[in-house]
């Protein structure tokens, strides 16, 4: 398989912001040539491929090397993929069982860890720089068996990864163990070498702090270690996945706090809700919605 013509391994922006989109936009549909297409024609420049096996079936090699034939034909940089957050049964449908880095039970974190194998080994055939992962679900509580169990995890996953190019970056989100200054904690004290955060401005948004200061303060005990960005708004009372300017946050304000991370050239990736049913707008219109939100931020951000 010929190489990819762009480096996978470095993501940055200086005035012309990279364009980049989480295709969990489209999460329940099949992540075909012809969707690649469409978000390229929209004029983003590369992907972030949220794993579930109906939307992207990472553990069929052919699937895969034609999805990188897909994304060298329209130019666009897979940056990143998004761990699986539940196992699939069959390739068209999800079975809501919770895949966990946290899982407490033996055989069933086993079975996690080599589910998320299977994720990195992706890179075998289709170079990407990240993996994005949640630190169990979206009401995990924080627990010493579940903290040691993500630890076993992870030390082997990270192993993992290195040899094949990845870097693992935890998300922050709503739960207890996806808590900012809880996985700061976690990764001072496990002292596991290479491990990353990706900075969720949505699900910061969501924390408990003065509205004023979610970000802020969400930001702060994770900014040296961030290498990526999740983007999307809300209204700051569930996590709505709204393009940019269609909830509550502070852009300007938020954006200086993404501007202070001292790597300074993290990949922002636009994360939205996929917008499903009789009256929901096409693929089409979804992009277009989500090209102009990202004209105005990055109008801001210059």
């Amino acid at each position: 398989m010929m190489a990819q013509p762009w480096d996978t391994r470095e993501d940055t922006f200086g005035r012309n912001m990279q364009r980049l989109l989480s295709t969990y936009v489209f999460v329940s549909r099949k992540l075909t040539p012809e969707l690649l297409e469409h978000i390229a024609g929209a004029g983003f420049q590369g992907i972030e491929i949220f794993c579930t096996r109906s939307h992207f079936e990472y553990s069929m090699k052919p699937e895969i090397r034609a999805t990188a034939d897909a994304l060298e034909a329209h130019k666009l940089q897979l940056v990143s993929l998004h761990g699986p957050t539940s196992r699939d049964v069959s390739a068209t449908r999800e079975s809501g069982m919770p895949l966990s880095i946290c899982e407490v039970e033996r055989v069933r974190r086993i079975e996690a860890m080599d589910e998320l194998k299977r994720v990195i080994d992706v890179a075998d055939d289709l170079p990407y720089a990240r993996l994005i992962l949640h630190m169990g679900g979206a009401r995990e509580t924080a627990d010493p068996r579940k903290r040691d169990a993500a630890f076993s995890t992870l030390e082997h996953l990270i192993l993992h990864a290195h040899h094949a190019g990845v870097t693992i970056c935890i998300e922050n989100t709503t739960s207890e163990m996806g808590d900012p200054s809880y996985l700061r904690t976690f990764v001072d004290e496990t002292r596991l070498t290479g491990l990353r955060f990706n900075f969720d401005i949505g699900h910061a948004y969501l924390s408990d702090f003065q509205e004023d200061e979610r970000i802020d303060k969400s930001f702060a005990p994770l900014h040296d270690l961030v290498s990526s960005v999740h983007l999307h708004d809300n209204h700051g009372e569930k996590d709505e996945h709204l393009p940019p300017y269609d909830g509550t946050i502070d852009w300007p304000a938020a954006i200086k706090v993404l501007k202070s991370a001292p790597q300074g050239s993290v990949p922002l990736v636009l994360e939205l809700k996929e917008k499903t049913g009789p009256e929901a707008p096409t693929a089409r219109e979804q992009l277009a919605a989500a090209k102009r939100a990202l004209d105005r931020f990055e109008e801001a951000w210059t």
